[in-house]
């Protein structure tokens, strides 16, 4: 009875549904560190998401993508503990309809709908995403004793890049691994999001080449100015570990839609998204800059795809005319 419900109002795609894998135990992670309201996020973002597309989907004849259960997974992961419910859901349904459904819905659109939906909230709505914050859980059960964990009313306990802008202090290697630090829900331990990575990796649904591209833009430019003496440029360590750094090279800049499709075009993409994040980091208003970078990288995607096929193509005529 499940199964045909599932094929009658939903798309398979198994690569979302490996997508949806890989993050189960980033889920598990937000309710440790920060309580069981993540989940109870993540119940009612799906909930408005998957209604916002069957909405727009069922006025075109078509299904709803499985993919937009990894947008809602994704984006309920970039947002704080304490984000109001009716504040996600406004930003879900922002996202998912004029991230995605304006263009003509899955496959089509030419930036992540997740990071519109974040960009959204952050925008309109600063104050939950930048100054409410919760302590992170640790020991055991951690947060699957409580429904939220303490509220942060002190900037010297924010999350580990608010810290380092405000007071110049950088939270331990360890504790950034690990994840016991401040952050959005899921974006606070780098070593669950590393084997996600490895996993996607694994199966063949994430662009290498992006994320590598990715890691060299941002390793490259941040060593430099570091070693230069920029005090607004921590050290690249933990630079990579925190600020959603890891989580946004491995989740959202490999999404294959508001990705460039040629290899060459990847990696320009993802070292384009590396520097940018540097720069935004280090002299804009944003503590994180990923979120910003990979928009921007999205909106040049097409671009970089078109000049790398025209490259070819000439490379090609070029050839073909020294072989004549």
């Amino acid at each position: 009875m499940i199964s045909n419900f599932i094929k009658k109002y939903f798309t398979t795609q198994k690569m979302m549904r490996t997508v949806i894998i890989s993050l189960i135990p980033l889920i598990l992670s937000s309710i440790y560190f920060f309580g069981w309201r993540s989940l109870v996020l993540l119940l009612w973002v799906t909930i408005a998401g998957v209604a916002t597309e069957w909405f727009y989907e069922k006025k075109q004849g078509k299904k709803i993508s499985e993919a937009v259960f990894v947008t809602c997974i994704l984006y309920v992961l970039t947002l704080p503990a304490r984000t109001p419910v009716w504040m996600a859901v406004i930003g879900i349904i922002f996202g998912v309809f004029f991230g995605k459904e304006v263009f003509g819905g899955f496959g089509r659109n030419l930036f992540n709908p997740a990071l519109v939906a974040r960009a959204f909230v952050y925008v309109n709505f600063p104050e939950p995403l930048t100054i409410q914050w919760s302590k992170a859980a640790s020991g055991f059960p951690g947060g699957f004793a409580t429904y939220i964990t303490e509220n942060i009313d002190a900037v010297s306990q924010a999350t580990p890049m608010l810290m380092f802008r405000d007071t110049g202090e950088m939270v331990s290697s360890l504790k950034l691994f690990l994840g016991n630090v401040s952050g959005s829900l899921g974006e606070t331990s780098a070593i669950l999001i590393i084997l996600a990575g490895i996993y996607l990796l694994y199966k063949k649904v994430a662009a290498w080449q992006t994320m590598a591209g990715v890691f060299i833009g941002f390793t490259g430019l941040s060593s430099v100015l570091y070693l230069l003496g920029n005090p607004q440029i921590p050290h690249p360590i933990f630079g990579i570990l925190s600020g959603g750094f890891l989580f946004g090279m491995i989740f959202m800049a490999t999404d294959p839609i508001s990705s460039p499709r040629t290899k060459e075009g990847k990696w320009i993409y993802g070292i384009l998204i590396g520097v940018v994040t540097v720069i935004i980091r280090g002299y804009a208003l944003f503590a994180g800059g990923m979120m910003f970078a990979i928009l921007i990288g999205n909106t040049f995607a097409p671009v970089i795809d078109e000049g790398v096929n025209h490259y070819k193509k000439m490379k090609k005529e070029a050839e073909e005319g020294v072989a004549a």
